[in-house]
């Protein structure tokens, strides 16, 4: 289990004056440059495919006999 809060809700995203700003839950505010974000968006998008299949394989395992 994580010991960070587990949000279920998308951050706001938004181009202002050349950045990109990221308002998140829980007063979460970033502002990063274009390549910042560029890369922080592949590098969110892998762990997110990652931990969809994560999710998905936990639903396959078959039951187990305690």
């Amino acid at each position: 289990m994580s010991k960070h809060p587990l949000f279920d809700e998308p951050s706001e995203v938004a181009a202002e004056k050349g950045e990109v700003v990221v308002d998140g839950p829980d007063g979460v505010a970033v502002s990063l440059t274009p390549e910042a974000a560029v890369e922080t968006s592949d590098r969110l998008l892998d762990q997110a495919a990652q931990a969809a299949g994560q999710r998905f394989m936990k639903k396959q395992d078959p039951p187990r006999a305690d």
